[in-house]
């Protein structure tokens, strides 16, 4: 068993690894994110330079997301992104963090992955960074790795936090000279002084600061302007503080105290907080005096908060599925607003069913699954019957209309939330908390404006999701349900879609048994991954499988291209067709403009097969396709594929093939199907696809007559 004492060390020396970290890069802002125990989502463990309400949009982030930090560790390597960089690469980040700055995420690795270290700079820095600088990251990353291994190894590791610890930015500076003459010089300065922490809390008052805010320091002090200032309580100025201190450049801006005293702020910042000087504005302003002051009843939204919106509006923008969607509600939305609690339903066939939920038993979602839109045994079917949210803060708040609502699962406060699309209820969203809990004026704006883009991402999920199996159900009704069984003849294939689009496409593959003694195997690529390319590589297929018959594979290649000449689509198609006779001996090819196969030899030697192509099908109804053939002895295996697993940009075709042969010269072939999973992700297909890909392999083992 591991002492306290011992958990405790490990923690000082991974956070002054950390710090150091930070420190040595020169980087104003720093954070440790270390993976969750089922490796799904990073956890920000520790966070330097900045306060840590700043972080609120990226507390969790999924390892799926479009974030640097997720990046750096699905892949392994570290990622800079330049001031000018962020908008295009990570829209989601410079839309919460809408200041010019520098940002890398290196992978926290050793034994296994751990996480990513984050580092941020302002845009003073130079946009490259060289080989130094980035061997520098690494080397830190690597000793961060070690020391997470050693907590380990003493039975401890950081467990996942919903609010990271911080780190003071550096040690205090000392001071040039006495306290009092620092003061006293202070004093002489025109204007007023103040300093503020980088949580913007007021450290140091000047008299003169005193004079132009209004208010004596007794009654500032520890406290934040926007809190003790309610001419400063608006988010255009906690947001100049935010500049200020994320970007660690000078910050100018204007405000009127009242009735009419305009005064310019000019914020100093720096690792250890921002010192602010305030001065008379030297621009003549007309007075507010006169201007009707309408009495505002509620705070206005934080700045923090604004932003936090805006992430995860941005997140709801970028969801895809319905999975996506309840991902994002419970990952990012539950923390945000500190629930514990969540059912997402959608609205089918007058009834709502639960498509997501967290923190509930399988009991309690069982008797809230399938309930009416107009239910009255809880406040959902008013909710969307009134389009109006409800909040309970207390189970008494809910007892009184619904005696039995708040008996299922023992939950203590609610917000139900309506999903309204163009005017329909499509769901509702529930979050609910495990105590008691008060919902301001601020989370109801929040949570409301929330609900409607939720819906408006729910309702999208759903028709993609639709589509999506409408898609894959064609797919699978064109591609062959199951090779068929040859004796002698080990066979694997696979199709993948490509990442982006329908999932669904152009390529094919099919083996035929043409005789007791003899196969046929087929591959091709329609061009296009969409409807159309699916609908002609279904006509495609059925055309080999007719002619197929007809002996010879260019025999059986001339026919379909007349075919598909007569039928004059809009798309053209390449393909692959393979003789295997096991009486003669013999393998015969026949290619149309398509990639040539990579064939195995019993000794180990691999190498492309030179088959000399023709033309693709479709272009030229009188087109010759020559055949090769090669010899069919036991232990040969081909490899047949379409561009979709070869074509890299900015990689020479050649060059492409080359490597894939290389793989396949050291691959393992007792089982084809984790053969073809190498073979995907040593190519990098398994990842992201620009084009959909299928494979096709043939192991011959010997036929018995």
């Amino acid at each position: 068993m591991t002492s306290a004492g011992a958990g405790a060390a490990d923690a000082e020396a991974l956070d002054a690894a950390f710090a150091d970290a930070v420190r040595r890069t020169g980087a104003a802002i720093g954070g440790l994110y270390l993976l969750t125990p089922d490796e799904e989502q990073l956890f920000l463990d520790v966070l330097y330079g900045a306060p840590v309400e700043f972080a609120a949009p990226w507390v969790r982030v999924p390892l799926t997301a479009p974030a640097p930090v997720a990046d750096a560790v699905r892949e392994d390597h570290l990622v800079w992104v330049a001031p000018e960089e962020t908008a295009c690469r990570y829209p989601r980040t410079a839309m919460a963090l809408p200041y010019p700055l520098a940002i890398a995420a290196a992978p926290v690795a050793g034994v296994r992955r751990w996480g990513a270290l984050l580092l941020i700079w302002p845009a003073t820095r130079p946009a490259h960074m060289t080989q130094r600088e980035r061997g520098h990251i690494m080397s830190s990353c690597g000793r961060l790795a070690r020391l997470l291994e050693e907590g380990v190894a003493h039975g401890r590791f950081p467990a996942p936090r919903d609010v990271p610890r911080t780190l003071p930015a550096g040690a205090a500076r000392p001071a040039a000279g006495p306290p009092l003459a620092a003061a006293d010089f202070v004093e002489r300065l025109p204007g007023g002084s103040c300093a503020l922490s980088l949580e913007g809390h007021f450290t140091y008052l000047s008299s003169g600061a005193c004079e132009l805010l209004g208010r004596g320091a007794d009654e500032l002090l520890g406290t934040l302007p926007w809190q003790s200032l309610r001419w400063l309580d608006d988010p255009t100025y906690e947001d100049r503080y935010r500049a200020a201190v994320i970007s660690r450049e000078p910050v100018v801006f204007t405000a009127c105290r009242p009735p009419d005293c305009w005064l310019d702020f000019h914020l100093y910042p720096d690792a250890s907080g921002i010192s602010v000087r305030i001065v008379r504005s030297g621009v003549e302003r007309p007075s507010t005096a006169a201007r009707p002051r309408t009495a505002r009843t509620d705070a206005p939204a934080r700045a923090g908060r604004i932003y936090q919106l805006m992430h995860l509006a941005a997140g709801l923008t970028e969801v895809v599925g319905v999975q996506d969607v309840i991902n994002l509600v419970a990952d990012q939305i539950m923390p945000a607003f500190g629930a514990q609690g969540l059912v997402l339903s959608a609205a089918e066939a007058g009834r709502l069913r639960i498509t997501g939920h967290r923190g509930y038993d399988a009991d309690s979602i069982e008797r809230l699954d399938g309930l009416p839109l107009d239910t009255t045994f809880t406040p959902v079917g008013q909710v969307l019957a009134r389009g109006i949210p409800a909040f309970f803060s207390h189970p008494e708040e809910l007892r009184r209309v619904y005696p039995e609502s708040s008996q299922i699962s023992g939950k203590q406060a609610w917000a139900f939330l309506p999903l309204i699309v163009s005017g329909r209820p499509v769901g509702c969203c529930i979050l609910s908390y495990d105590r008691p809990h008060e919902f301001t004026a601020e989370d109801r704006a929040v949570l409301t404006s929330l609900a409607g883009l939720v819906g408006q991402a729910l309702d999208r999920a759903r028709l993609y999701d639709a589509k999506h199996d409408l898609a894959h159900s064609l797919q699978q009704a064109l591609l062959p349900p199951a090779l068929p069984a040859v004796p002698g003849l080990r066979t694997a294939a696979r199709y993948l879609p490509a990442t982006r689009g329908m999932d669904i496409g152009g390529d094919f593959y099919d083996l035929m048994t043409l005789s007791a003694t003899s196969v046929a195997a087929v591959i091709g690529d329609v061009q296009g991954h969409d409807a159309a390319a699916a609908a002609l590589m279904g006509q495609v297929r059925t055309a080999v499988h007719a002619h197929s018959a007809l002996g010879t594979p260019d025999r059986v290649l001339a026919a379909t291209n007349r075919l598909l000449t007569d039928l004059a689509p809009d798309l053209f198609t390449s393909c692959l067709y393979a003789r295997l006779d096991f009486a003669v001996g013999s393998v015969t090819l026949a290619s149309a403009g398509h990639p040539p196969p990579i064939m195995r030899l019993p000794g180990g030697d691999t190498r492309p097969l030179e088959v000399s192509p023709g033309p693709l099908l479709g272009i030229c109804a009188d087109a010759a396709f020559p055949v090769t053939e090669v010899p069919l002895a036991p232990g040969l295996m081909l490899t047949c594929y379409t561009d979709g697993l070869i074509e890299v940009p900015g990689v020479d075709l050649d060059d492409s093939i080359a490597a894939l042969t290389r793989h396949l010269a050291q691959a393992d072939d007792t089982d084809l199907e984790a053969l073809i999973d190498t073979l995907v992700g040593a190519t990098g297909t398994g990842r992201q696809r620009t084009d959909d890909l299928a494979l096709l392999v043939l192991h011959f083992l010997g036929h018995e007559p």
